[in-house]
């Protein structure tokens, strides 16, 4: 089948390139993003072609833009119009094939590999986390109450944070029947405060449906903004992760909805010294959380998908992991452990505040929101962990903890 050739072609955002290793006369394309998972390798002259795209050239215009770049250099046009043509195909143009795909119903997996492809498989490495060393066992066949209404859980990836993600949803599970699942997570790949989609997610086992009604009434009560960044959701690991285990854990009792929802950064209330609570935007998802619960007529769940510090030479810190900076991060996690057990909101900010969050508490925006919207009386620390790169390259630490009403 002959694939049409946009007219005037536009790389899309999201891309990156670099040299190939093996022969510098080559460039390697690939989507940062992850809605494709292809790579793209072409000779230099193809590339300075490719660098031009920008939706105002026809391909012979950007013909003649790397002739008069190099000195002369021409680039036969067929070869070229076969390059357009499949990177329209793998989604590496901003085209109405990429467009159709964006604005599509599913949300298509962005982590296999994080976790197997195949469903069984899922199933077993989830088990083999209740019932490890230091896990917590099981979760009983049924509810045993229902107190919880928020879950803190880790997203670090399921080979570190394995028995913290066991701890979390056991806890979930015997204590809260929900069926409706507001996912709450930190924004990696966007800058805007809020982003929901409407996406139903699709992983190994199964389509998590989204719930429309529920983020139409978020939407009325928020207003504009929810919905302005429409790549936002798809590379992000903070709500799939969360989403493929509470799929494992309810694909045998009920079936379960979600509405998903990206944080970005609180970087501007540390900067300005003042709150979260103080910023109109903040304050209005607060209270169109709150809202939309109370109009939902169900119990809902929020589960709050963040993790602790980030410190090392790979988040930008001059030195390697040492013991003593360990410790002293495991001691400033304490303080907003017992903070956020305490229900202390406030204290859980100011302790990250006051040293400007340089330890990159990454679950520091959902956990407010969240924290602010359900107003829970208690909460209980369930696990703590603190991953150590072997060279001191990294350490990324996170918790599970339970709110309850």
């Amino acid at each position: 089948m002959t694939l049409q050739i946009p007219e005037r072609p536009r790389i899309r955002p999201g891309l990156a390139a670099a040299a190939d290793e093996n022969d510098p006369s080559y460039i390697v394309v690939w989507d940062q993003l992850k809605i494709s998972s292809h790579f793209v390798r072409m000779p230099r002259a193809h590339f300075e072609l490719v660098s031009r795209m920008n939706g105002s050239r026809s391909l012979r215009d950007l013909q003649a833009d790397v002739m008069r770049a190099t000195g002369g250099l021409l680039v036969p046009l067929d070869g070229f119009a076969d390059l357009v043509a499949q990177l329209d195909s793998i989604l590496f143009l901003d085209s109405p094939r990429f467009a159709e795909y964006i604005d599509g119903p599913i949300r298509e997996p962005s982590c296999v590999g994080c976790y197997p492809a195949e469903p069984e498989a899922i199933r077993r490495l989830f088990r083999s986390y209740f019932v490890a060393e230091g896990g917590p066992g099981m979760p009983a066949t049924k509810p045993v109450d229902d107190r919880l209404i928020a879950l803190l859980v880790p997203h670090i990836d399921y080979a570190r944070g394995n028995v913290g993600y066991a701890w979390g949803f056991k806890e979930l599970f015997e204590h809260c029947d929900a069926s409706l699942f507001v996912v709450i997570g930190t924004s990696h790949y966007s800058m805007e405060r809020f982003t929901v989609t409407r996406k139903n997610f699709r992983t190994p086992l199964g389509i998590a449906e989204t719930d429309q009604e529920y983020i139409d009434r978020l939407e009325r009560h928020f207003g504009d903004g929810l919905f302005d960044d429409p790549l936002a959701h798809y590379p992000e690991h903070s709500i799939e992760l969360e989403v493929v285990f509470l799929q494992y854990m309810y694909e045998n009792f009920r079936p379960i909805r979600i509405v998903p929802i990206v944080v970005g950064p609180f970087r501007d209330c540390i900067e300005a010294g003042v709150s979260p609570s103080a910023q109109n935007d903040i304050r209005r998802m607060v209270a169109a959380l709150q809202a939309a619960e109370a109009e939902s007529g169900e119990r809902i769940c929020y589960v709050i998908s963040g993790d602790l510090a980030h410190i090392g030479p790979k988040f930008g810190d001059p030195l390697p992991v040492s013991e003593p900076a360990l410790s002293h991060s495991r001691a400033q996690d304490q303080k907003l452990m017992q903070h956020a057990e305490a229900i202390n909101v406030a204290g859980y900010y100011d302790a990250i505040a006051a040293e400007n969050d340089d330890r990159r508490i990454c679950g520091l925006p959902p956990t407010f929101t969240v924290l602010e919207a359900a107003k829970p009386s208690s909460g209980r620390l369930l696990h703590y962990g603190q991953y150590v790169h072997p060279e001191g390259f990294e350490s990324v630490s996170f918790a599970s903890m339970a709110f309850y009403r």
